[in-house]
């Protein structure tokens, strides 16, 4: 028989597997909420019933606390969170004077559910909360009146509950994509992939889940259950991506690879509400060079014209994972393909590089009121480490059109609301270095004559850079001390008139001729360009501004 004394050990013994965190309102008992996984942290929602002056307590020998936000459910959308409480090990660095989308704390990645929900532009990110690495997914979000001013709202997809119980990365809520509600119903429907690792026979499946009031998400249903057979393709089957075909149905694009490279798989349905009876239709694109690569993100919209016309072009945008150019030597590429779509094919007529910078990865569009809009990851899967913080934020978004035979991507109309004063110019043009602050700047050159030669070299505290146009076409020159030879970031022959810089902590975003070429690259650290100085021919230059930004 046990004794007292026994007993009391055991209760103790017991105690310290709980972790417990308690509120108190004005002094008052208001609620706590309890844990017992030691392996994980778990997401445990509050209820406090009144408002007041409130105190949060825990036992630090039993207990750790990753997140604490708080929030007014019926203001949210408007209001965002209030972030109470972040660890070391997740808190995001910080930026002032910052203008490109980062998350609150964490890890975060792929854009997802990009869109235009409930009057307002909403993004979804994939996200790992407790920690500035990798690890088993959830969805992130966010929303936004201009596509530039972000309100953080509350974590909106978690992994199930198997995947959550260990930080051991096994996979998660994997990337995916938005459509709204059908009729007049508010909210919207999201499509993801859930990874598990080793899991077999599909390491990857597909499922969906519905928002109704765009903050909480009901449990999800899995939709596609296996990728198609008889195709020799590996276990690579996510990413969907569901959009309206001319032929009115719901169409779904999902990327994956064979032997042979990357392909692009075409789903389609007849359910209004996009749900049930999903349909195989076959392989709508493949990518045979750079090696044997998964193709990734795609995202798939008309252009020009609406999706019911004939004529109406489109562009079918993906990743190319673990892609290598060998002429550049540049990493992880995203090809942009345009033609027509006819709901079951797709014609190409011409296909480019997204990015020649590549640190535009994952891009995600959609058709907004104004025409498509596009954002992408600002990073590259060569540079993760698991030992270093990174950088890690989202493009400036961008507006997508048709120019001259290419696929333009600018940055959308507004962006010059983030200029606050003007930065000496003349002393740019006459070949001084100008002190640019925080380096949160916008740059804008004017050529007298199209390809007219010049060098931009920026000051950064990690790295050397610069931006350069000469006969071989725009680069963005960049290598860092003590690393191995880096990749030419060259979009070859470009010979525009136009250059628009945009200067941020962490990134580089160069757009010529109203973006007809596009490079994005990620610089190292969290310091922004400290100086500029411009060499060129006379005369060649024969306008400059500079801009300080901010938010």
């Amino acid at each position: 028989m046990a004794t007292e004394e026994t007993l009391n050990d055991l209760f103790r013994d017991t105690l310290k597997d709980i972790a417990r965190l308690t509120a108190h309102v004005d002094g008052n008992p208001a609620g706590a909420v309890e844990t017992s996984n030691r392996d994980e942290f778990e997401f445990r929602p509050m209820t406090l019933e009144r408002g007041g002056e409130t105190a949060f307590s825990y036992d630090p020998a039993t207990t750790e606390v990753s997140v604490l936000y708080a929030f007014l459910e019926p203001r949210v959308l408007d209001e965002g969170i209030r972030l109470l409480h972040v660890r070391p090990a997740n808190a995001t660095a910080e930026t002032p004077g910052g203008y490109h989308f980062r998350p609150p704390f964490g890890w975060m990645n792929d854009p997802n559910g990009f869109g235009r929900f409930g009057g307002k532009p909403h993004l979804f990110y994939q996200h790992y909360p407790h920690s500035l690495r990798w690890n088993n997914m959830h969805w992130g979000h966010a929303v936004s009146k201009d596509y530039l001013r972000w309100t953080h709202l509350p974590i909106f997809l978690f992994p199930s509950d198997e995947l959550a119980a260990r930080a051991d990365g096994r996979g998660g809520a994997f990337s995916g994509s938005a459509i709204a509600l059908p009729g007049d119903e508010a909210g919207l429907r999201i499509f993801f992939t859930e990874h598990m690792k080793d899991r077999e026979p599909e390491e990857q499946v597909q499922f969906t889940a519905t928002s109704r009031d765009l903050v909480n998400v009901e449990p999800a249903r899995l939709i596609l259950p296996a990728r198609p057979a008889g195709l020799g393709l590996t276990t690579d089957f996510r990413d969907p991506y569901v959009f309206k075909g001319p032929d009115g149905r719901w169409k779904m694009l999902l990327g994956t690879r064979d032997r042979e490279g990357g392909v692009i798989l075409l789903y389609e349905t007849d359910d209004p509400a996009a749900v049930a009876g999903w349909t195989f239709l076959g392989t709508l694109h493949r990518e045979n060079r750079f090696g044997m690569t998964a193709a990734e993100c795609p995202c798939m919209l008309p252009l020009d014209g609406p999706a019911n016309d004939p004529a109406t072009r489109w562009a079918l945008i993906f990743g190319l994972l673990t892609s290598r150019d060998p002429a550049t030597g540049r990493r992880n590429m995203t090809l942009a393909t345009v033609g027509r779509f006819d709901g079951r094919s797709f014609s190409v007529e011409f296909e480019q590089e997204l990015d020649f910078g590549t640190d535009a990865y994952a891009f995600q569009a959609f058709v907004d009121e104004g025409g498509p809009i596009g954002i992408a990851w600002l990073a590259n899967w060569t540079d993760v480490s698991k030992e270093i913080d990174m950088p890690t934020a989202m493009t400036l978004p961008r507006r997508l059109a048709l120019q001259s035979g290419a696929l333009a991507t600018s940055p959308v109309p507004g962006v010059e609301s983030l200029r606050q004063r003007q930065l000496d110019a003349k002393a740019l043009l006459d070949g001084r270095t100008v002190d640019l602050a925080n380096g949160s700047v916008e740059i804008l050159l004017s050529l007298r004559q199209a390809g007219n030669a010049f060098r931009l070299d920026l000051e950064h505290p990690e790295a050397t850079v610069a931006v350069q146009l000469n006969d071989d076409g725009l680069s963005i020159p960049f290598s860092v001390a003590n690393a191995k030879a880096s990749p030419r970031y060259i979009a070859a022959g470009a010979r525009p008139s136009t250059i628009r810089i945009f200067l941020d902590a962490g990134s580089i975003e160069v757009f010529a001729d109203d973006g007809r070429w596009t490079g994005t690259k990620r610089l190292p650290g969290f310091e922004g360009v400290t100086a500029v100085r411009l060499t060129a021919p006379e005369e060649n230059i024969i306008a400059a501004e500079i801009w300080q930004l901010g938010l």
